[in-house]
């Protein structure tokens, strides 16, 4: 099952205009781009988390990305698509912290204008690094102002190109990279991933690796995760239709708060994959301690989201083989500290 796969089947039911889907083909596009741009991150498996789940587990480290999440290849992928006349006017986007930073860093190799719309409740570390790539931070009340009209605003004013956070074909490509990577890494091993298990905020990772991987395994299967009080794809894929979260905040996985999943996305993430669960604060604190104590890694809530699932036992995966997301490592320093310490 490739994009054209997921292309027939939206076309048969009128879901949206299927010739804007990304497909496996704009996936090894932005490969090529990404080339020699983008850290090739490694598979990470480790004894202790297989006897732990009796399956054999790989940990996609994103968190070793540049600018700590995965959020720097779709990021890149757009920005570098940009024409050359077009260039001058920059780049705006909209973001709590991750995207953000993968849009300033690729901006700022292309010697781009980076202006990022960030909630004024983002995490301190992600937005003085946001800061400090280069990018203008516009600072907004997430629960009372509405940031795609700010940008869209900054948008007329200067003849910017929007770079959205997930809801666009080459940021779903761009992030389809990692499943290609999954699929490529694996069979060097003679393995196939049995399941894939990854976070999901807007849908544009979870669509990009679910064609990466389904282009060359298509019995993959797959599984979102979201914070519990915040499964707006969950509820969407049981209703068919995209749902809205009641709320803004309140987790403490702050890149996982996307009020409702992509009108792109969506369709590609009910098509292949359809189905997930949930996990509270305290499986992900759990799960951001058993990163550091047991696999020496420094993770984000938002970024564990993956593994806490499995190490809460809410997926069946004994005797296969699983591949986890960590999605992202930009934590700030107190919380982290709280996390571990807890």
């Amino acid at each position: 099952m490739t994009g054209s796969f997921v292309r027939a089947t939206l076309r048969s039911m009128g879901a949206v205009d299927n010739t804007i889907l990304p497909t496996a083909a704009d996936i090894e596009t932005a490969s090529k781009r990404l080339a020699g741009v983008a850290v090739r991150t490694p598979l990470i498996n480790a004894p202790v988390l297989d006897e732990a789940l009796g399956a054999r587990v790989f940990l996609k480290a994103e968190t070793l990305q540049r600018t700590g999440s995965f959020k720097f290849r779709g990021a890149y992928n757009k920005i570098s698509s940009i024409p050359q006349d077009r260039r001058a006017a920059g780049v705006v986007a909209y973001s709590s912290g991750n995207h953000a930073q993968g849009v300033a860093a690729a901006a700022r190799l292309l010697g781009m204008r980076a202006t990022i719309v960030m909630p004024a409740d983002a995490p301190k570390a992600k937005r003085e690094r946001t800061l400090a790539l280069g990018a203008e931070v516009v600072p907004y009340d997430r629960n009372n102002e509405d940031r795609a009209e700010i940008a869209k605003k900054i948008m007329a004013d200067r003849g910017a190109t929007l770079v959205p956070p997930y809801d666009d074909p080459l940021i779903i490509a761009g992030q389809g990279t990692i499943g290609a990577e999954i699929v490529e890494d694996l069979a060097k091993l003679s393995l196939k991933p049995d399941v894939v298990v990854v976070g999901a905020s807007g849908g544009g990772l979870a669509a990009g690796i679910s064609l990466g991987v389904k282009a060359g395994v298509p019995s993959a299967k797959f599984y979102v995760v979201e914070p519990e009080g915040f499964d707006d794809t969950l509820r969407s894929f049981a209703s068919g239709k995209r749902e809205a979260n009641a709320r803004m905040s309140g987790t403490i996985c702050d890149a996982l708060m996307s009020n409702t999943p992509g009108e792109l996305t969506f369709p590609i993430t009910r098509e292949l994959i359809g189905q997930g669960t949930t996990v509270t604060d305290a499986e992900v604190a759990r799960a951001v301690r058993y990163a550091f104590n047991e696999l020496k890694l420094v993770v984000e809530p938002g970024g564990v989201i993956g593994l806490a699932a499995l190490l809460a036992g809410k997926i069946d995966v004994k005797g296969k083989i699983i591949v986890g997301i960590l999605s992202g490592g930009n934590v700030d320093v107190d919380m982290f500290s709280r996390l571990i310490a807890a």
